[in-house]
Formats: C-alpha cells, structure tokens, sequence
C-alpha cells in the first residue's frame, strides 16, 4: 500500500471528505429545524392534529399517531402502522413540527398504495444487513491475513448498503412531495408558509443524499486499497 508524507494512507482524505460532506448536511438540517420551529403556523394546529387530517383524508384511519422521545426521531413504523412523532412535533404547532408530521404521513400513504421503492427497501432490509455485516468481516479478515480475494468480496458485499441508500433517495423525496401536496390541498398551512416548508423538507432530504455521497468515497477508498495491495 502507498502512504504519503508521516506514513499516512492518503486514502483517508476520502474518509474525512465523507465525514464532512455528512456533518454539513446535519448541521443544515438541524439549523433549519431550529430556524422554523420558532415560526408558528397560523392555522394553530399541532403536529400530532395534521398528521390526523392527512391519515384520515387518505383512508388511513386504522393508523395510530404516538409520541416518541428524542428530536427529530420522528418515522413511520409499517410493520406495526404507527406513525411517531417526537415531543416537540407531536405537540408543536410550528411550520417545521407540521411539516416533519406530513412528511411521515406521506410515508404511510405510500405504504398503504404499495410505492414501489417503499416495498422493494423493506423487502431487501434483511438482506442488506446480512452483507454488510458479512462484508465488514471479510475486509477485516482479509485485511488481517492479507487475503486479497476475501478483500474484493468484502467490498462487493459492502455495496449493498449503497443500493439501500440510493433506493431510499426516491422514497424520501416522494414523501417530502407528498407532505407539501397534503399541507397545502387541506389548507393546513398559508401560501406564504409554505416556502419554509419546502425548505425544511429539503434540508432533511439532503442528508439522505450525504449519506449516499458518503458510502461511495468509503467504497472508493476500499477499491483503492484494494487496488494496491493487488499491485
């Protein structure tokens, strides 16, 4: 393997660009949730309120809205049909709670039409964490005991995380339509909220993309390692 100057793996760049481009996209979203939940929405209702709106003029009575602890610990739970909603967008009345609160509703309508990427993420999840643990030990093993082949393996069986994330990119942008579609066809915020909602929805789907960019330089940085030894 070469290193570079104080026998550093240059590789490690890619590893810290990753790292980066993700801690962008969290503070991005962190600071537009904390931007937006200080503006209340005119309409006065909570999270837990247009979440029960959105369900039910979808025909989604039979699905639960509970509170969860934590912030920004809010999903859609299809195994058991429950959508959660942290504190403070259950009980919150500000453009970003209802904004958090349609997004996961939107994930429940999927659901309930049977969307495409939604069915396929949760038939391959199983799977996916079968390679990606079988793949960390085989880059370790093959690390440990210089064993190449078992190396490549490793990597391929790392990509499937990478197909898992790049297959929740269109789940998570559709859900973000569908929230801004729901808020504003219920009437459930003004036109002039609706910008910032748009722009929270945005920021939160923006780390589904980091991540995306971040697996690749982390398999990049395999590949090139790999590469190496193989020389």
């Amino acid at each position: 393997m070469y290193y570079g100057y104080y026998g550093l793996d240059p590789t490690y760049i890619l590893v810290v660009i990753g790292f980066l481009i993700t801690l962008i996209a969290q503070i991005f979203v962190s600071s537009s949730y904390k931007k937006y939940k200080k503006i209340n929405s005119k309409s006065g209702l909570d999270g837990f309120s247009v979440a029960r709106k959105i369900l039910d003029s979808n025909d989604l009575k039979n699905i639960d809205i509970v509170e969860t602890k934590g912030e920004l610990t809010d999903h859609y739970d299809p195994t058991r049909k429950v959508v959660r909603l942290s504190t403070e967008v259950f009980h919150g009345t500000s453009i970003a709670s209802l904004a958090v609160a349609a997004h996961e509703c939107g994930h429940a309508v999927q659901d309930k039409e049977g969307y495409f990427f939604l069915k396929l993420r949760s038939v391959i999840l199983p799977l996916v964490n079968i390679s990606t643990t079988l793949g960390y030990f085989a880059i370790v093993i093959g690390l440990i005991f210089s064993f190449i082949e078992l190396f490549w393996i490793g990597i391929f069986l790392e990509m499937a995380i990478l197909v898992f994330q790049l297959i929740t990119l269109p789940v998570e942008f559709n859900a973000s339509k569908r929230a801004l579609s729901y808020l504003e066809k219920e009437a459930l915020i003004e036109k002039k909220e609706q910008d910032g909602s748009k722009k929270m929805l945005t920021a939160a789907a923006m780390t589904y993309v980091a991540s995306v960019v971040s697996t690749i330089l982390q398999i990049l940085r395999l590949i090139l390692i790999a590469s190496n030894r193989d020389n």
